[in-house]
């Protein structure tokens, strides 16, 4: 509260802003916000819910998913739909595709909140998930048609912002000198990763570009900094 601003109590709204957590209430938001916008695509997919595969088990339908902003090669380079780098973080295409994205944002967000503050938590999570789906819209243009290496034409999910995440934590250890941290973040990364590797239907190129943006953001957004 002696920060030197003209109001550094937010004119008395931080003691009601602090009830909502450290995070001020995001990480709730990409939860619901998320779940609300996964039943509202099924309930438009109708009969054309798709139930095979263990992560397309009540899945939305694609032109559902399509209208609803996914990323991915094809609606950014041949239907122009640049914006969607934004949006397919929002979205999910199965049941245990999002309950295991939801369960690692609520993780995540908190920890990344007590390190980076709310506001820059926002921001890496935001930048991290757009550099995600982009570098993955740019594989597919570039080494589209090669196995693992190609990117996806299609493509949705939080795990890009998480990815994300992850990259802020382990820039934040290894700036602060915290091996705990460091070390934290990077086991989950290579975890994740390998995870993607052999599964099938993973957007590597996503969890990559998008644990390079939450790296880049959390080194500009660095709160150690004076």
């Amino acid at each position: 509260y002696n920060c030197g601003r003209r109001n550094p109590g937010l004119w008395g709204y931080a003691p009601l802003l602090r009830r909502l957590g450290n995070d001020l209430g995001f990480v709730p938001l990409v939860i619901w916000g998320s779940s609300g916008l996964y039943v509202a695509m099924l309930l438009m997919s109708g009969s054309n819910i798709r139930m095979g595969g263990l992560f397309s088990f009540l899945a939305p339908s694609t032109t559902t998913l399509f209208l609803f902003g996914a990323s991915g090669g094809l609606p950014v380079f041949q239907y122009d739909r640049w914006w969607t780098v934004l949006s397919a973080g929002w979205l999910h295409s199965g049941l245990l595709h999002i309950l295991f994205n939801m369960l690692w944002v609520r993780q995540l967000g908190p920890a990344c909140a007590e390190m980076y503050g709310a506001g820059r938590m926002v921001i890496i999570y935001t930048i991290a998930g757009a550099a995600g789906f982009a570098a993955s819209s740019c594989a597919w243009l570039v080494l589209g048609g090669i196995p693992i290496l190609g990117g996806a034409g299609f493509t949705v999910g939080a795990s890009a912002p998480i990815f994300g995440l992850l990259g802020a934590l382990m820039y934040y250890g290894r700036r602060s000198g915290s091996s705990l941290i460091h070390g934290e973040a990077l086991r989950y990364a290579l975890m994740l990763g390998v995870f993607g590797f052999i599964m099938p239907g993973i957007d590597n190129w996503a969890h990559a570009g998008g644990f390079a943006g939450g790296y880049l953001m959390g080194k500009i957004l660095d709160p150690l900094k004076p």
